[in-house]
């Protein structure tokens, strides 16, 4: 009598890459979960696979054209496979990732968490673009239904798109209007998330302090996660100046609240002249009026922004004022971007081009009085003691961050994956602080 061996077919390889903002990472989150229980054995971007999502980044033309490379190398070592690409780019630019061979579905903003009802069936001779009008209702998200552990902080997205139509800024045309999730679903999310393990969520959107879902507001939604069983810490990602209530100062300087004492706001320059171009809403005293605020109104708060070189029409005084402003103000770090001229922003008209190696000099000048900042930054917390919420291990090294966004190491050998740990902080190298672990 012969027995024979039941066989199962191997599971479908997926990979997923990410491009871009906080925002993005989130989305790719909620796909890698809808992939696994679909079945789907993910495996790093660049290895082989059946099925690849890239999800892209359109802020600057670099993003765009690495989107496409990032396309072709995967076509190219996994012909066969189904390739989709979807987000901000494929909103905005179907027609350049069109003309690649082997791209099979080009999916944007509006439909993009739905990308795997269009891959089932099947590879394309020509690439779908699915390029529907993007919604202007607020919305909820259907849950993965995932109960795999989560040992990193997790995002939670809770708002979309943007109104406010910055002169520089391509995101209102590829996310659409602002709007925002319904408080029951985002805190259905949060629940299993909590659940599953996430010790600290980020807050994440567009213009995540325009929320406004039935009158209710960021600062309702904030003291809402913060009853939630097994919610430790919460944190507040990129939120703009002029929407940033100052009732969430008290929840930051409350020890008992789960909002941490950081603030991630956008500045892109010192200079009101070049403010007033770009179409913020705010002055450059404005602007440190509200951070000195916050500095004094939360004890150890840290705050970052983001900051724009070569704006059209900036000039070598505009800039000064930009690096006399993050030099003198509670700012810690700033992350430094060079303008890049987006077709159908209104930046496009504005004369007095900078000229690209002026604008490349002056991005490294902020980018190293950034790195200054936040030596100095770290330097206060020497000889005290901090909370890190560990995360990654290299080298002997276990990292993670603090209440106020200080990046640790210390050197241990035991798992701390996901672990709060109290520390006592000893130096500064490297835009890292050293830390010892308090027993």
């Amino acid at each position: 009598m012969t027995t024979q061996t039941q066989t199962h077919p191997a599971p479908k390889r997926a990979c997923l890459h990410t491009l871009g903002c906080r925002l993005n990472q989130s989305e790719t989150t909620l796909l890698e979960e809808k992939l696994q229980a679909a079945g789907y054995e993910l495996v790093p971007f660049g290895e082989p696979a059946d099925l690849a999502i890239l999800n892209t980044c359109t802020v600057t033309r670099d993003a765009d054209a690495k989107s496409r490379k990032l396309v072709r190398q995967f076509i190219r070592k996994n012909p066969g496979a189904y390739t989709a690409v979807i987000g901000c780019y494929a909103q905005m630019g179907a027609a350049a990732l069109a003309k690649i061979d082997g791209v099979d579905l080009i999916i944007g903003n509006q439909e993009k968490l739905n990308v795997l009802d269009y891959v089932a069936a099947g590879k394309n001779p020509a690439p779908l673009v699915v390029h529907d009008r993007l919604d202007r209702n607020d919305f909820s998200i259907a849950p993965a239904n995932s109960a795999a552990p989560i040992l990193d902080r997790a995002n939670l997205k809770v708002q979309e798109g943007c109104d406010f139509m910055c002169s520089f800024c391509i995101i209102p045309f590829a996310r659409g209007r602002a709007r925002s999730r319904t408080l029951p679903n985002l805190l259905d999310e949060a629940r299993q998330l909590a659940a599953r393990g996430a010790k600290e969520l980020v807050l994440t959107g567009v213009n995540i302090g325009a929320y406004d879902w039935e009158g209710r507001t960021l600062v309702e939604v904030v003291d809402a996660l913060n009853e939630l069983d097994g919610l430790v810490r919460l944190r507040i990602s990129s939120i703009e100046p002029t929407t940033i209530a100052a009732e969430l100062f008290a929840r930051m300087a409350d020890p008992g609240h789960a909002l941490l004492p950081y603030l991630h706001i956008p500045l892109q320059s010192g200079s009101n002249a070049v403010l007033a171009s770009m179409r913020r809403r705010y002055t450059r005293e404005e602007f440190l009026d509200f951070i000195h605020r916050a500095h004094d109104a939360v004890p150890g708060i840290g705050i970052g922004t983001d900051i724009l070189a070569g704006y059209p029409g900036e000039t070598g005084a505009n800039f000064e004022d930009t690096c006399d402003l993050l030099w003198r103000s509670p700012l810690f770090y700033a992350h430094v971007f060079k303008y890049s001229e987006r077709e159908g922003t209104a930046s496009v008209r504005i004369p007095g081009k900078v000229h690209p190696d002026v604008a490349s000099a002056r991005s490294a000048r902020l980018r190293k009085l950034s790195a200054e900042k936040t030596r100095l930054f770290h330097e206060a917390h020497l000889g005290q003691a901090a909370t890190v919420l560990f995360e990654h291990t290299e080298d002997g090294y276990w990292t993670g961050y603090t209440e106020d966004f200080c990046r640790v190491a210390v050197q241990c050998n035991r798992n701390l994956k996901n672990i709060l740990r109290h520390v006592h902080c000893t130096h500064a190298r490297g835009g890292l602080l050293y830390a010892t672990l308090q027993d």
